[in-house]
């Protein structure tokens, strides 16, 4: 291995990409740069006090997992808010989930049921937003809402569609969080107690279609236009 190739997977390199990040993460979910917001990588290592190498390798994590757009001869940009991004996610989470929650009900066994009560629960309890952050999700309930969606299909048993769901998990993310700030009032608490009721009840054509129209009305709210989600 040349000293060239060593310096640019030296841990302290890897350590400080991780940092940058993660930071960079955080400010994109707390919506600190808006959609379609360029992310220069001269300004932001200067801003980290780091290499343009080291922020070229978190940005290019970002775009992997949804947060961030690579543009050709332009750098890197938040995504922009696009109707027509966000409904082609929706469409294949709308696709995908009900699909492989129906495994999960027809595979799971008593534990997978325990855990999808305890995710619930602890859903249930963790409030939405509070004063610190502002108008966006809290990040306690953020991570309780993705535990517990997560936990629903655990029971399929098949690492590669849990993959799948992670990656559009993370992709929908921003989305999720911008139709918050359309549909404060939307009745989040409630679908999410049906999901589990239908779930635990084994009821797959049920929790399949609350599921679908769980995820529509998330990308109908983002539109504008929650009356799409009554013809879904």
């Amino acid at each position: 291995m040349t000293q060239t190739a060593h310096a640019s997977n030296s841990p302290g390199k890897q350590m400080l990409s991780e940092q940058v990040y993660a930071h960079l993460r955080n400010a994109i979910m707390r919506g600190d740069h808006a959609p379609a917001d360029a992310l220069k990588p001269q300004d932001l290592a200067k801003e980290h006090g780091v290499s343009l190498a080291v922020v070229r390798e978190a940005l290019v994590r970002l775009v992997g997992e949804g947060l961030a757009d690579r543009l050709p001869n332009r750098g890197f940009a938040v995504p922009a808010f696009s109707d027509r991004r966000w409904q082609e996610i929706a469409e294949a989470r709308r696709t995908i989930e009900p699909v492989v929650l129906r495994m999960s009900i027809e595979r799971g066994d008593v534990d997978w049921e325990a855990r999808v009560r305890a995710a619930h629960h602890r859903l249930a309890r963790t409030p939405a937003y509070v004063p610190e952050e502002g108008e966006y999700y809290s990040s306690a309930w953020s991570e309780a809402h993705r535990v517990f969606h997560r936990t629903l299909l655990e029971g399929c048993g098949n690492p590669v569609l849990l993959e799948t769901f992670d990656r559009m998990w993370t992709a929908s993310e921003l989305a999720r969080r911008w139709a918050a700030q359309r549909t404060p009032d939307r009745d989040a608490l409630g679908e999410h107690r049906r999901l589990e009721e239908a779930a635990l009840a084994r009821d797959a054509d049920t929790a399949a279609e609350v599921l679908a129209q769980h995820l529509t009305l998330t990308a109908a709210a983002l539109t504008g236009c929650p009356h799409q989600a009554k013809d879904a």
